[in-house]
């Protein structure tokens, strides 16, 4: 897979290409090392910006995929890759309100309402079935990377955004 660095809503070519939803991951045309070799090079990027997150197409992979490493209840970095996700559940009556930020819109932040628990299926690395719980700031990651891989972005759900340089 050809990866890029960090995508940009400021060029108009990569804001389009992230405005694209991406496609389903087919694990039957990439070998283990490729897929391997892709999420050790979007983890290193990922950790260069400082991210928690980073969605397959903000790297210029059209697939959908995305990683994620959030510290746990004791604070320890749990990392993720989630291939094919899918919100399955959500908890209407349970949201939160909290500013956000995004790697492919620079210096801009804002507040996003979004559901505090989620239910996610998917695949892992090795394409076996996953299902995970998630609340709070790990349910609030894997709502931003699925939007990206529906081809949104947080500023579309932002009720106003602020740029901080």
């Amino acid at each position: 897979m050809n990866i890029k660095e960090i995508l940009l809503i400021k060029n108009k070519k990569e804001e389009q290409f992230l405005r694209s939803k991406t496609i389903k991951f087919d694990f039957s045309k990439f070998t283990k090392k490729e897929i391997q070799e892709t999420i050790k090079k979007m983890r290193e990027i990922m950790k260069r910006a400082n991210g928690v997150g980073l969605s397959a197409n903000q790297v210029g992979i059209p697939y959908r995929f995305f990683i994620a490493q959030v510290p746990d209840s004791q604070g320890k970095q749990k990392f993720y890759a989630i291939f094919n996700p899918e919100i399955i559940k959500i908890s209407n009556d349970e949201t939160e309100t909290i500013e956000e930020g995004c790697l492919s819109v620079p210096d801009t932040y804002g507040p996003v309402k979004r559901n505090y628990r989620v239910t996610l299926i998917g695949r892992d690395k090795n394409g076996k079935r996953i299902k995970i719980k998630a609340w709070g700031l790990l349910a609030r990651v894997f709502q931003h990377e699925v939007d990206h891989l529906s081809g949104g972005l947080f500023i579309d759900k932002a009720k106003e955004t602020r740029v901080i340089k």
